[in-house]
């Protein structure tokens, strides 16, 4: 069976024309919900595919090899390439031996999703140490330990597509989830990095934003939602990770069919040459008034920050100067 009649085997996922020929995806927690639909579409769209999934349960417990040998099975069944890797990425050398699987079946990694996730709730006054380490071991310094192995290899071949996954938690958060709010959050941060560190060398670093109902959602109250399949949002993933996305730096959401863009906004402010904690309190109004919202770039988004804060701080200083 053909690559191209594995797509009608595999789901049509939306359609269209884009593929992944010739290309090397490496998707971690893939055995099912969301990094299952990732594996299937890219398989389908003829990417070699190293499912990874240690085949945990929601809490990062009982390792099961079965997930991610039944994903290899079902994309070889139709005409897939695929591989399973169950290392955990919430070590240094499980992220190395993941990126190693596609090294030593495949000769190369293109693509890299880090989907991999758990969870252990618990109000901040109950939350232990040990569950709070659990969850960013595997989200946050999980991104960490596979895009540590996989991103110099991309800049030597002079291309890359790099996916990392964050939550709305991790911009809003909520009760029982500061583990899983913090390491969200740092994902941002972590992909703003990689983003800019990969423009001069083709390796572009994005991230999604999904909601999907999926095992983790198994605590929430589910009954009022619209469909939110993890299909809905694999397309996005797919978009991310192909050689034709163009954009870098990015944070996409989707969520029951809707997709839009996350940014970072800044309030112009107010320029003084001397603060007082009573004119902090004076003014905060003005401080946090949105009317004329900096939204600055991805990328370049550091350095046009100081850039444009410190022509404020000068133009506010030369008319205070001119007054006195």
């Amino acid at each position: 069976m053909t690559s191209s009649s594995a797509t009608e085997s595999l789901g049509d996922f939306g359609g269209g024309q884009a593929r992944f020929d010739g290309r090397v995806a490496v998707i971690t927690g893939a055995g099912r919900g969301l990094g299952r639909a990732y594996a299937l579409l890219l398989a389908a769209k003829g990417a070699k595919v190293v499912v990874n999934d240690p085949g945990v349960g929601p809490d990062g417990t009982n390792f099961d090899n079965g997930p991610a040998d039944d994903v290899v099975r079902e994309i070889q069944a139709a005409g897939g390439a695929a591989v399973a890797c169950t290392e955990s990425v919430a070590t240094a050398d499980g992220g190395r031996a993941i990126v190693d699987t596609a090294i030593e079946h495949f000769g190369r990694i293109d693509i890299l999703v880090h989907n991999a996730g758990i969870n252990r709730y618990g109000l901040l006054p109950d939350m232990t140490h040990e569950d709070f380490d659990a969850v960013l071991d595997v989200h946050l310094r999980g991104a960490f330990h596979v895009v540590r192995p996989a991103f110099p290899l991309m800049a030597a071949a002079g291309y890359g597509r790099i996916v990392l996954t964050s939550s709305i938690l991790g911009f809003y958060g909520n009760h029982r989830v500061a583990n899983y709010a913090a390491s969200k959050g740092g994902i941002i941060g972590l992909a703003g990095v990689v983003a800019v560190e990969g423009a001069d060398h083709g390796v572009k670093c994005n991230v999604i934003v999904p909601a999907a109902l999926t095992r983790l959602a198994a605590a929430l109250d589910t009954s009022a939602y619209p469909p939110m399949g993890p299909e809905l949002a694999a397309p996005v993933v797919g978009w991310l990770a192909h050689e034709s996305c163009s954009v870098n730096g990015e944070t996409l959401i989707s969520i029951a069919g809707r997709v839009a863009k996350a940014y970072v906004a800044e309030t112009r402010g107010v320029y003084r040459p001397e603060w007082s904690i009573d004119s902090v309190g004076e003014q905060i109004d003005e401080i946090c008034d949105t009317t004329d919202p900096w939204v600055l770039p991805s990328v370049s988004g550091y350095g046009e920050h100081l850039k444009r804060s410190f022509a404020i701080a000068r133009e506010g200083s030369k008319h205070v100067s001119q007054s006195i």
